[in-house]
């Protein structure tokens, strides 16, 4: 029995990325289906930026297979990039905040940032948060669950359940990829069922993105362009892309357009 397109798609990407390199063939007498069909698939995930296709086949490309490295090696990319977004968003969280915080290294830096108010409360899944920051003016607080030691946070029904429990002003979210029209996506289930879950729990929702994650997609979808308030990244978007944001009310917010913000909303 042959697979509807929608799950297929999502099998064959489990693929590529668990086995970097696949043969038509071979994913032809897996799925039940022609090889043209399979040649039709491959064309659509290199679309997507996924893959790139060769003679008989297709190859993951370099730069997704990044997205099942670890937290280490994910908070030393784009540093510069990290920094100047953590800057605007540690900017405009007001006085005693409540915060949701998932376990991206591009969150973790604006935390840091803001490691001197004590005004501020956080509830994380994140390792490196609430082992690194447990000394801080921040009152941290640990969702619980069982530990993903590949990205560094907490995961599971305790995590998910301790969310549910809660209500927050904000929710600090990064992701793996934007897709117009779509939303942001995550290379990891566990990771985006928390993330989910937290989003549906707050107030507002500021997505975390520098400019190498629009036109990008990953695993998962996990939050839709309705469910974002403010998008924060490190330089002005394209024209088409600030075209989507207005479209959806979010605000949208990089280093030049900062200032405009604060004097607007009163932060500082």
């Amino acid at each position: 029995m042959t697979m509807v397109l929608k799950d297929r798609l999502d099998h064959l990407r489990g693929i590529v990325k668990t086995e970097k390199k696949v043969k038509v063939t071979e994913l032809s007498q897996r799925f039940d289906v022609t090889e043209e069909t399979i040649r039709r698939d491959l064309e659509r995930l290199e679309l997507e930026g996924l893959i790139t296709r060769t003679h008989g086949g297709a190859v993951l490309k370099v730069e997704n297979m990044f997205d099942r490295l670890g937290y280490t090696h994910r908070s030393r990319t784009n540093v510069e990039e990290k920094k100047k977004i953590a800057q605007i968003v540690a900017s405009i969280i007001p006085m005693q905040a409540t915060l949701f915080a998932d376990a991206s290294s591009t969150v973790m830096e604006a935390l840091t940032l803001m490691a001197d108010r004590d005004d501020i409360t956080v509830l994380t899944n994140s390792i490196p948060v609430l082992s690194s920051l447990n000394q801080s003016g921040l009152n941290i607080m640990s969702t619980g669950g069982a530990n993903n030691r590949v990205s560094c946070s907490l995961q599971g029904i305790i995590a998910r359940t301790t969310i549910m429990n809660y209500h927050v002003d904000f929710v600090l979210t990064s992701c793996k990829g934007l897709k117009l029209d779509e939303g942001a996506y995550d290379s990891r289930e566990g990771e985006t069922e928390i993330k989910q879950l937290m989003i549906s729990r707050g107030q507002k929702t500021i997505m975390m993105a520098d400019h190498t994650k629009f036109d990008r997609t990953s695993f998962v979808k996990y939050c839709s362009f309705q469910q974002i308030d403010i998008l924060v990244t490190d330089r002005r978007p394209a024209d088409e892309w600030m075209e989507l944001l207005e479209e959806y009310q979010i605000r949208i917010l990089y280093p030049e357009a900062e200032d405009a913000y604060i004097k607007e909303t009163g932060n500082s």
